[in-house]
């Protein structure tokens, strides 16, 4: 009996505090959303926040169980001394002392309850109708911006507006398949979006304008359509973009801001190679494979994966090449994954000088087209068999090991594995290595210039030979290889060989030949090409010229075609057929001395003829800068082309369009102007160097100009 009545004495004191609180929210959230109602035509949002937070509260009420109300007991009645939760307690789980107080406590509770339920809060609640009523005031003294949207749209609503008013805007975006990305939705117009996303505006207008469109920095819009009282576009974006709103109305947009939709590019896959440790390796002789350990991971997750064979046989410019492909499975997640190969070399069947080339390729998942990534190629090189050598020839013969000589082929083959490894190696590092294929390029170039006359001395006493006839790279190495240049026959010289001669030295094979044989019967001496193979090899040692300039410099990329062209003419010159002919030096025409300090101008060009005048790089920009350099107005139409042809890929493509466009919408804003020009200065082509112009003559010097013009017109 006396548990019923604490529980109704309970539910007194929470409805008593449900009744004050709502005393307390209510005027002022009426007040309040009327408003809000006025002014944003949004009340509705302020009454259902006051309505929840009311149910909040009535929720948080409810967790207050019977014990909190004994509590409260213990503390406004002493009678029950501090033990009032004995009331709830069971009697048989009780000590006897502890039935006897229970027993107490509930005659007392018979008697009587002191009246626990909180007061009303008089001055709190006058507090509320006085903040309700200011509320209320403000409502009827200040005006409406804007009339409420009426459901029956009457033309009084329209009229009474003085702008166009976004009254609602959801942005709803849907990334490729592949990405796995869930879809979004939002009421920002500012969007971070993977490329190829498909993106559908649904926007609401008030009141509702004739036409409305999506308008991009680069020209394009976007239509939208309407669907009652909603405006809907969908496009799909593969390059970031700046889109502003704009509308066919009588009345103005009230907000014209830009919106930015920002573009994540999809990247390539990352690889990196564990084992093998480096790009280039010998192998062992009791080595039987050759183990691979390959990590691989993309944003949104990979495709197939590979790994690129090729071996290669034999030596020079000949040299075969068999390729194959194994396909590899990796573990992990989709994001990651780890690839392990074991060649088998034996399978393979080397033999002594081959080398064995392999990539790892793999892809990601990208659609239409997937995007491929490669590693560097790793090289297996089984060692050439030592050449055995000369048995008892000691006292006959000096011993001379034949140098070694790459390949041009394998000079392009080293090239673009070092172009691979780059971003593996430190500057120093790739510099050198550059400087070392520079250096086999020069070995190669000077092997095959000797068919030019490039020759090297054999002897201390050699002196330094002029080219071969048409040969133009007879003397590039300057002093540097200028001591490896052998002595040449003059044109006209006899065959006197007991001429004077250098000083001999005892056991000197050189000297030895040069007394006693016939050095004129030497192909290196006395053989020469036919033009046409000639011109050819010509052409070769051009390209190999530029090719080493460019890996002495650090520049192998560049050197590539350069390393190729050469290859296609030695192709040539190994099919052309040779033939023998006597050598001659080179003759240049004789210097006349009289014509010196003589002011003779015949046969020169006319001095008259200036230098044509530089083009810029690019037309279009250069012509925007002039005009914002000073002051005119900018051709817009000019700055429109030469942004469609820069691209969006640009990193500052958005921030140098939204500065454009700052411009072109107020002309007379400097700070917009000086914006733009900070933007453009970097892209700027640099001016190349130039000399300066000559001073303007005086009258002296004007007479001498006029009378050389008037001697080199023809009468």
């Amino acid at each position: 009996m006396s548990q019923a009545r604490l529980l109704r004495e309970h539910a007194r004191i929470r409805r008593r505090r449900g009744v004050i609180a709502l005393a307390l929210l209510l005027p002022p959230a009426l007040a309040l959303a009327w408003l809000v109602q006025r002014h944003l035509g949004a009340g509705w949002v302020v009454l259902i926040a006051a309505a929840l937070t009311y149910v909040w509260w009535l929720l948080q009420e409810r967790r207050r169980d019977l014990r909190s109300y004994l509590r409260l007991l213990n503390t406004a009645d002493p009678r029950f001394d501090d033990s009032a939760e004995l009331l709830l307690a069971d009697a048989t789980t009780l000590t006897p002392l502890a039935q006897l107080q229970q027993q107490r406590l509930q005659t007392r509770a018979a008697e009587a309850l002191p009246d626990l339920r909180p007061a009303w809060p008089r001055r709190a609640i006058a507090g509320s109708l006085a903040l309700a009523g200011v509320f209320a005031l403000l409502s009827l003294w200040s005006p409406p911006t804007a009339s409420p949207p009426a459901a029956t749209g009457e033309p009084a609503t329209a009229a009474a507006a003085t702008s166009v008013r976004l009254t609602g805007a959801l942005l709803s975006v849907t990334p490729p398949r592949y990405t796995g990305l869930p879809a979004s939705r939002g009421e920002e117009l500012d969007a971070r979006v993977p490329a190829g996303a498909q993106l559908q505006w649904q926007l609401q207008l008030q009141p509702a304008p004739r036409a409305a469109r999506l308008r991009f920095h680069d020209g394009r819009s976007l239509e939208l359509t309407r669907d009652g009282e909603q405006w809907a576009a969908q496009m799909r974006v593969d390059d970031a973009a700046l889109y502003r709103l704009e509308i066919d109305a009588d009345l103005p947009l009230q907000d014209e801001r830009r919106y930015r939709l920002d573009v994540v590019a999809d990247a390539p896959p990352q690889i990196r190679v564990d084992a093998p440790d480096k790009t280039l390796s010998l192998r062992e002789p009791t080595q039987k494979g050759w183990d691979f350990d390959i990590r691989a991971s993309d944003d949104y997750g990979l495709g197939d994966a590979s790994l690129e064979i090729v071996r290669a046989q034999g030596s020079g410019e000949n040299i075969q090449v068999k390729r194959q492909t194994v396909r590899l499975r990796g573990t992990g997640d989709a994001r990651e994954q780890r690839y392990r190969h074991r060649i088998d070399l034996d399978a393979l069947e080397l033999a002594a000088g081959d080398e064995v080339i392999v990539r790892f390729d793999v892809a990601d998942r990208r659609e239409p087209q997937a995007q491929h990534s490669r590693s560097a190629s790793y090289i297996l090189r089984l060692p050439p068999p030592q050449a055995d050598d000369g048995v008892g020839m000691d006292g006959l013969v000096r011993t001379a090991l034949p140098a070694f000589f790459r390949s041009q082929r394998q000079l392009i083959i080293d090239t673009e594995a070092l172009i691979a490894e780059r971003p593996k190696l430190s500057e120093d590092n790739f510099v050198a290595k550059s400087d070392a294929l520079g250096v086999e390029q020069k070995i190669l170039r000077l092997r095959y210039g000797q068919f030019l006359g490039e020759e090297f001395e054999s002897g201390r006493g050699a002196a330094h030979a002029a080219p071969a006839a048409g040969d133009e790279h007879g003397e590039k190495d300057g002093g540097k290889d200028g001591a490896d240049k052998t002595a040449a026959e003059a044109p006209g010289e006899d065959h006197d060989h007991a001429a004077a001669a250098a000083p001999q030295r005892f056991g000197d094979a050189g000297n030895v030949l040069a007394e006693f044989g016939h050095t004129h019967d030497h192909t290196e001496a006395a053989t020469l090409l036919d033009p046409e193979t000639k011109r050819i090899l010509k052409v070769a040692l051009e390209q190999m010229w530029q090719a080493e300039l460019q890996l002495r410099t650090g520049h192998p990329q560049q050197a590539l075609p350069y390393e190729n062209k050469a290859l296609e003419q030695i192709k040539l010159v190994q099919q052309a057929s040779r033939i023998y002919l006597a050598r001659v030096g080179l003759e240049l025409p004789p210097v006349d001395e009289t014509r010196r300090l003589s002011g003779e101008r015949k046969d020169l060009r006319d001095s008259a003829s200036a230098a044509a005048a530089a083009i810029p790089a690019d037309a279009d920009l250069d012509a925007v800068w002039q005009n914002l350099r000073t002051g005119a107005a900018v051709d817009w139409e000019r700055w429109d082309a030469w942004q469609r042809r820069r691209g969006a890929a640009a990193a500052d493509a958005l921030d140098l369009a939204a500065a454009a466009d700052n411009l072109r919408r107020d002309p007379d804003c400097a700070a917009c102007r000086s914006e733009l020009r900070n933007r453009l200065w970097p892209l700027l082509s640099r001016a190349s160097a130039a000399s300066a112009g000559r001073d303007t003559p005086d009258a002296a010097g004007r007479a001498y100009l006029d009378a050389l013009r008037a001697k080199e017109t023809p009468p």
